[in-house]
């Protein structure tokens, strides 16, 4: 049994926002899930089963049967599924999230909510019946990108924040957040304050997502790694320094997350959700 996935870009103004709407339907490749940090954020429209959600080690499983909102984490969740799920969602840039929010995004950082907690207990049901006796997943996308398109609000500093994001996304987090700061003609203290308002971590901490992420990206879990090599490519202070990224950003040393990472491609050559995610069992 494989999965259904249908991706596509929303029309403007929502596309300077959100990577992808998306729709998922079929088994997941394993029961648990882990998705390193990124420097991205989601929402999930569930329409199946109650998936479940730890977001650290340090925190309890929780439940999540309406869905749920992620903002840019600085750490890895894993994800519990059912035996077959089903869902529509979006793939927000870092500062995507926040037009649509009641609240400062400061206050969901590390902390998945439920989509009840963010739109409304009738709201959200009202959408997911819409959602769920549509035709097709075409048809679904649709709806779900009227719904973000009637809740989308203008938000305070929302332009220096995406132009300061983007510097830091088109450099891969290169960038002496200074010259950032300059560049933008606003004080170290307001460009910080518009940051965790709006996508909920610093500019320094997107930075190292973006990097990392960038490093990440470029490693062939298939063939032979060279941690010096990568390391002193992506200019980390020593093969140290990025071993310690490496926990922050997914709670695994190197060697383990090509593991992982090879066992996914074992297991499932090919499978839509492989390149980011790791199988937790």
């Amino acid at each position: 049994m494989g999965v259904e996935y249908v991706s596509r870009v929303p029309r403007p103004p929502l596309d300077g926002l959100i990577d992808d709407l998306y729709y998922l339907e079929g088994a997941p490749p394993y029961a648990r899930l882990t998705l390193p940090a990124s420097p991205a954020a989601f929402l999930i429209v569930n329409l199946g089963a109650p998936f479940r959600i730890r977001a650290g080690t340090d925190l309890r499983t929780a439940e999540y049967a309406d869905g749920c909102l992620v903002t840019t984490p600085t750490r890895a969740f894993e994800f519990g599924y059912p035996p077959r799920t089903r869902s529509v969602g979006v793939h927000f840039k870092p500062w995507g999230p926040a037009p649509f929010l009641p609240m400062p995004v400061s206050e969901l950082c590390d902390r998945p909510v439920t989509v009840e907690q963010v739109w409304g207990r009738s709201a959200t049901a009202e959408l997911r019946d819409r959602l769920a006796t549509a035709n097709d997943p075409y048809e679904m996308l649709t709806l779900l990108e009227e719904e973000l398109m009637r809740r989308l609000r203008g938000t305070a500093g929302l332009g220096l924040v995406r132009h300061s994001s983007g510097v830091l996304a088109a450099t891969g987090g290169a960038v002496a957040i200074g010259d950032l700061r300059a560049a933008a003609g606003v004080s170290s203290t307001h460009l910080t304050q518009r940051f965790k308002e709006l996508i909920g971590v610093t500019p320094k901490r997107l930075a190292r997502s973006y990097r990392f992420t960038t490093t990440l990206l470029a490693l062939d879990p298939a063939g032979p790694v060279d941690w010096g090599d990568l390391a002193g490519g992506a200019d980390y202070f020593d093969q140290a320094h990025f071993g310690h990224e490496f926990r922050a950003f997914t709670g695994l040393t190197p060697t383990r997350y090509v593991e992982a990472r090879r066992r996914f491609l074992r297991d499932h050559p090919g499978h839509t959700l492989d390149g980011w995610s790791l199988p937790s069992d």
